[in-house]
């Protein structure tokens, strides 16, 4: 078996990227140390680095030196062949692939991009590599434009010059298929490949395929206006503005470029009202031809409007200018984060990544990484999907993460907000409404609000809440929320991103409330540190907990870390180590011990004990030597919420670990508090835990 695997393609603009992208990820979430090689690279790609290992190195956090990634650029290849310095190549590429090899526990190399002339030198050139290195291939075959029999005659040509020169090829991957030639395609490659060959058919998505307005300017230069905040924006189809505003208007589609001569006021303006109105599509940009600046007075009009899409000057005619647009081909940049993930969804949706792993790992994962947490939790979460509610829709961070769960199918959600302005921020962002599993509410207006206010008022009458009190309480998204999953409605609440914790949890405190047998709700965070995953709570929610309910609080965060794939050996941390230390906190610590012994002896607990002898096997060793827990630990729980909170914030910022959470534990039903300055990606792993707390339930 072999620790390293080969990425091969037949032609150019494949999409090697879902492959690699794809392994990477799986990869990574099975081993600590994954790495990447590209033997041969095209060097100065706009004016930088090979942009796919600048882009792979970054998305996956490789401290992969730039030159240890690559041999050759292509020039310097085909320099050393002229010369007759084939075997200096070789010899070259093998030395730096092993000193990969030695370092990584699994390596993905990746195959020449066939971006200019000599395409048959470079197709016997990957076989030619991929032999010398001894390691099995992925072929990846481009299925645009071709009939079934066409794809699948050349597949089978692709497959027979690797295995003729002795490659083992483990599977066959055709890409950018029309998805209507799909079963015959299946058949036809059923009936001449090997049995044992994996076959991955992934369909056409012009999401991954078609360019961006940065792309765009690249290919046909010029200068950028305004809106250079927006070059992200998707071109899905352009059209030349030449006509009346009647005749022009009905073309516009999702994600069109309009190009259109510079002195076309009425059409640039049109254009740009036509991308604010909710009765039109969004439009991705603007190309201005033949070197015509628009009037002064347009241009102050324009610059005084918001959000502008990326207006282009450039000094080539409509005809010619169109023409380099319709060849502008796209690639995923490093900063499209949004591609990066589509690209890794399509491999997990499409293609055999289990049989992939079976057929080319010995490795074992040891412990668990942060990727392979992160991983996990959106693996789990996918298993069963659950309707989570966002109750913050006006905050453009949870529309961003919205946006990506859906995108990858991992959740329902029902969005709380004005409807028109929720749906405007998701068009902006590319989502054509409707979109499936998403719902969007405004409590105000909600068939539902006096349904949710009338069992409000049932359930807190005893408690003096009027009717009327209900029904104003009911307006606020965090109420709103919190009944929708009280009444079964959703199955989990995120919000906090612009409320403070108690405004978020006191609804879920009133009518929700603990789980049977529970009197303490409690949080815990998921400290994702460099090789490590551990758990710290309470770090959010009970400022000076009692000895009873520390001892709520470790059971509540061992039944978390064991929820969440972590074996818990619980650390109950104080400023003393064993019997050593006196004192009221201590002596607290020390009963809340003993209580967790007494009500679950299945836990693996130990306590007082300081933080350092807890997580360091040495300091353990020394003042803990007969600790089952000591130097080990990974469910870590603070004695109040001053240490717990402070200490926390300090890992995360000195550490640069990423902190999961706060995830609320021992209600009914979960709802989950952020931070108001969480980041997107914090949201989106809230709302991971979240689905995977309501599986549970």
């Amino acid at each position: 078996m072999s620790n390293a695997i080969y990425i091969a393609t037949n032609l150019p603009y494949s999409g090697k990227s879902v492959l690699s992208l794809g392994l990477l990820n799986l990869l990574a979430a099975k081993t600590k140390r994954v790495g990447y090689f590209k033997p041969i690279i095209y060097e100065n790609i706009r004016g930088g680095h090979d942009y796919h290992i600048q882009m792979i190195a970054k998305h996956f956090h490789l401290a992969i030196p730039y030159e240890d990634m690559y041999a050759f650029s292509r020039e310097e290849v085909l320099a050393h062949r002229a010369a007759g310095n084939e075997a200096y190549v070789i010899d070259t590429i093998i030395e730096k692939f092993k000193k990969l090899e030695d370092q990584y526990d699994f390596v993905v190399v990746e195959g020449t991009d066939f971006l200019k002339e000599g395409v048959s030198f470079e197709f016997d050139a990957n076989i030619q590599i991929a032999k010398n290195l001894g390691i099995p291939a992925i072929l990846l075959a481009k299925g645009e434009g071709n009939d079934a029999g066409i794809i699948a005659n050349q597949v089978m040509a692709f497959y027979k010059n690797f295995v003729e020169k002795e490659v083992k090829v483990i599977a066959a991957v055709v890409n950018k298929i029309q998805p209507d030639i799909i079963p015959e395609l299946s058949e036809r490659l059923t009936a001449i490949l090997p049995k044992e060959l994996l076959v991955s058919l992934i369909p056409a998505n012009k999401n991954l395929s078609n360019p961006t307005m940065k792309e765009i300017f690249y290919a046909i230069g010029g200068r950028i206006l305004i809106g250079s905040a927006y070059l992200g924006n998707q071109v899905d189809k352009s059209i030349v503005g030449a006509m009346q505003l009647h005749n022009l208007l009905p073309r516009i589609a999702a994600n069109t470029l309009v190009v259109t001569p510079g002195d076309r006021g009425d059409i640039i303006l049109a254009s740009l009202q036509a991308n604010s109105s909710a009765n039109y599509p969004n439009i991705s940009g603007i190309v201005l031809t033949g070197g015509i600046e628009p009037e002064p007075s347009i241009l102050q009009l324009i610059e005084g409007l918001e959000q502008v899409v990326p207006i282009i000057q450039v000094e080539t005619g409509t005809f010619e200018t169109v023409q380099k647009i319709s060849l502008t081909q796209s690639v995923i940049a490093v900063d499209n984060q949004r591609k990066i993930q589509l690209a890794i969804h399509t491999f997990e949706q499409f293609v055999d990544a289990e049989g992939i792993a079976e057929r080319i790992s010995t490795f074992k994962p040891i412990g668990i990484t942060p990727h392979m947490f992160q991983y996990q939790l959106v693996k789990r979460a996918r298993q069963q999907v659950k309707h989570i509610v966002l109750a913050e829709g006006n905050d453009a961070r949870i529309i961003a993460a919205a946006l990506r769960l859906l995108q990858q199918g991992i959740v329902k959600l029902t969005v709380l907000g004005d409807e028109l302005e929720v749906s405007m921020a998701f068009k902006k962002l590319g989502l054509t409404l409707p979109f499936e599993g998403l719902t969007i509410i405004n409590p105000l207006t909600s068939p539902k609000f006096n349904e949710y206010a009338t069992t409000l008022f049932e359930l807190r009458k005893a408690k003096h809440l009027t009717r009327d009190m209900a029904s104003d309480l009911m307006a606020d998204v965090s109420y709103f929320g919190t009944m929708m999953v009280y009444v079964g409605d959703a199955d989990g609440m995120v919000s906090g991103a612009i409320h403070t914790t108690q405004h978020t949890i006191r609804p879920a405190l009133q009518f929700i409330k603990t789980k049977p047998g529970i009197q303490t709700v409690s949080s815990v965070f998921f400290m994702c540190l460099e090789d490590r995953v551990c758990v710290f709570g309470d770090c959010a929610v009970n400022p000076n907990p009692s000895a009873e309910q520390l001892a709520e609080i470790a059971i509540s965060s061992a039944e978390s870390s064991a929820a969440f794939g972590i074996v818990p050996l619980v650390a109950m941390l104080s400023y003393s180590s064993g019997n050593s230390g006196e004192g009221i906190e201590v002596d607290k610590v020390r009963t809340a011990t003993n209580l967790v012994k007494s009500l679950r002896p299945d836990i693996l607990i130990e306590g007082p004990i300081q933080y350092d002898a807890a997580v360091d096997a040495q300091v353990g060793k020394q003042k803990m030597p007969n600790s089952p827990v000591a130097g080990q630990a990974n469910v870590l729980i603070f004695p109040d919420l001053n240490t717990g909170n402070n200490t926390y914030k300090a890992v995360q910022r000195e550490t640069g670990a990423l902190a999961i959470g706060p995830m609320l534990q021992g209600l009914n039903k979960p709802v989950n508090d952020l931070s108001r300055g969480c980041t997107v990606e914090d949201i989106f792993n809230t709302v991971l835990i979240t689905a995977i707390q309501a599986q549970g339930q």
